[in-house]
């Protein structure tokens, strides 16, 4: 199989309400390296189930372990503290095309 686009590099996280364990599939670098790191530190609640040939990776995790955060958008008055604070500390300022999308 070639090269996957990064359409076809997905993140799925899978549990239903039986069982203890959720089962997390991959593409991500960043979330590999952080599966990767609490498995070898907690062995006893997560562990690599398996890896592919075009870099996914499964692991599977006691799912209380697993939290989703949902995060309200800032509003325009915390931005603009955010903003002055950044400029007080030397901070540059991303304009909106220069953000990376997760």
């Amino acid at each position: 199989m070639g090269k996957l686009s990064k359409y076809e590099k997905e993140t799925i996280v899978n549990f239903n309400e039986k069982e203890s364990e959720a089962t997390i599939y991959t593409h991500n670098a960043d979330l590999k390296r952080r599966l990767a790191e609490y498995s070898r530190k907690y062995p006893a609640l997560c562990r690599l189930k398996c890896q592919n040939l075009e870099g996914g990776v499964t692991y599977v995790m006691d799912k209380s372990r697993l939290s989703i955060r949902l995060i309200p958008p800032y509003s325009e008055e915390r931005r603009t503290a955010a903003r002055e604070y950044a400029k007080q500390h030397g901070f540059q300022a991303l304009q909106t095309g220069d953000r990376k999308t997760a």
